[in-house]
């Protein structure tokens, strides 16, 4: 037993004499070809894993990458038999395929210069068990998280993609594939939007007005729902089950169906708020529908309506944290109400709350349900390819299925993705919520 474990140290040895000269550059270098540096580094298995995985996405997509780069960069040559959109996200494809082999062939540069580097230092082959043990417990993992990132990449990114980039074509009803070829146009569509007169008081006049909605239905909302929750909070309160459940109930009723209730009852001629309420009292009668400033009071009270209760409940449960001894300590040092509120209640609700109320604002700024379903987005206003309570989002829809504007389109997208991104992205730097324990400052 013991001259066997002495020839195997001796081995051992020798393997690590054998290997002290090894090269890693070398096997990176060689690794140019998939495979050969992991032969080189006596990995034979991985090797032949490598080359003929490259060697069969090579013979696989070759005909298509080539297509695809082509037709991407061409948009097609030939009007009628060459379509424009089918080109873009074939080439789209082809970037993600690209991508993918891109990552597999770094992997194999940076495996094969790995192993060499510890066949220097002295580590020996590992068997091909111990290989096959070392590579499930590295990749199970990515096994796991690999269909939901492909079915990400597809459903998500490659439309996304495809989206950007109608953003830099000059598509539009009078320039449609397949009878007519796209073309690259770079940001000429972002430069109308900027320059050209109607696009130009359009996307102001839509902008403002989106922000104006976002920031005013949304604050009242929540403000409506934080006040409620401490109102029926309030230990004099009875009933609280009672006044929660009727709180809520304008919550459970299918928002679509509220929004299309509300439309019938602001309508001008027949509508309750006017035959029932205005009218008898006032003896006068609103345009809610067809006065801009009227529809737009009309459906940021109807947001206010359908946005409290959720913000009503989640506030609900947060007061019900928070520590009776806090209010009481707060009352022997002699503060009142008002100070309670603002050194105890209300930064504790903001805390726990602060990423769902980011969501609330990036939700109302693309709420294109009530904006439709309203009123469709009217009236109209002269000079204008917008109306009078469009937001962004309401207003792509436009563009693009009722003027076939698709480009501009993209572009407006573009540009609601890159605000509210950037919007949210600095709100959540800003939110304790989000910053590690230890971290926060």
């Amino acid at each position: 037993m013991e001259q066997k474990q002495q020839d195997g140290a001796v081995e051992k040895a020798g393997d690590d004499h054998r290997f002290s000269n090894h090269n890693p550059k070398l096997a990176l270098l060689l690794s140019i070809i998939p495979g050969l540096g992991q032969c080189y580094n006596r990995r034979f298995m991985k090797g032949t894993v490598f080359f003929l995985f490259t060697a069969a996405f090579i013979i696989t997509f070759a005909d298509f990458i080539d297509m695809g780069l082509w037709g991407i960069f061409t948009l097609g040559t030939q009007p009628g038999r060459d379509h424009s959109l089918v080109l873009i996200i074939q080439g789209l494809v082809t970037f993600i395929l690209l991508a993918f082999g891109l990552l597999i062939y770094g992997i194999n540069l940076r495996d094969a210069y790995k192993d060499a580097e510890k066949l220097k230092a002295g580590f020996g082959i590992p068997t091909l068990k111990e290989a096959f043990h070392n590579t499930y417990d590295k990749t199970f993992p990515y096994f796991l998280v690999g269909p939901g990132l492909i079915l990400v990449i597809f459903a998500v990114i490659l439309p996304l993609g495809f989206m950007l980039s109608l953003a830099f074509v000059n598509y539009h009803l009078r320039n449609s594939p397949p009878s007519n070829l796209l073309e690259w146009v770079g940001f000429d569509n972002f430069i109308a939007l900027a320059t050209t007169p109607m696009w130009q008081s359009t996307f102001i006049s839509v902008f403002s007005w989106t922000v104006v909605w976002t920031v005013v239905a949304t604050t009242l909302q929540i403000a409506l729902g934080l006040f409620l929750a401490i109102l029926v909070n309030d230990k004099r309160v009875k009933y609280k089950r009672t006044i929660r459940t009727m709180l809520i109930l304008p919550w459970a009723v299918p928002g679509f169906v509220s929004i299309l209730i509300f439309a019938a009852m602001f309508n001008d001629g027949f509508g309750a708020i006017n035959r029932q309420i205005i009218e008898p009292l006032f003896n006068v009668s609103i345009p809610w529908m067809t006065d801009v400033m009227w529809t737009r009071v009309a459906i940021i009270s109807i947001q206010v309506w359908l946005g409290f209760p959720f913000v009503f409940a989640l506030f609900t449960g947060v007061l019900q944290s928070i520590s009776d001894d806090w209010y009481e300590a707060a009352t022997v040092d002699g503060a009142n109400r008002w100070q309670k509120f603002k050194a105890i209640t209300f930064p504790h609700v903001m805390y726990a709350t602060a990423p769902l109320m980011i969501m609330q604002y990036t939700h109302n700024f693309n709420n294109f349900n009530i904006i439709y379903l309203f009123n469709e987005g009217g009236p109209a206003i002269r000079g204008q390819n917008a109306g009078g309570t469009d937001i962004l989002i309401s207003w792509v829809y436009s563009l693009t299925f009722s003027q076939q504007n698709y480009s501009i389109a993209a572009a407006i997208s573009m540009i609601i993705g890159l605000i509210v991104a950037v919007f949210a992205f600095f709100q959540f730097r800003r939110t304790r919520t989000f910053k590690e324990e230890g971290k926060v400052y």
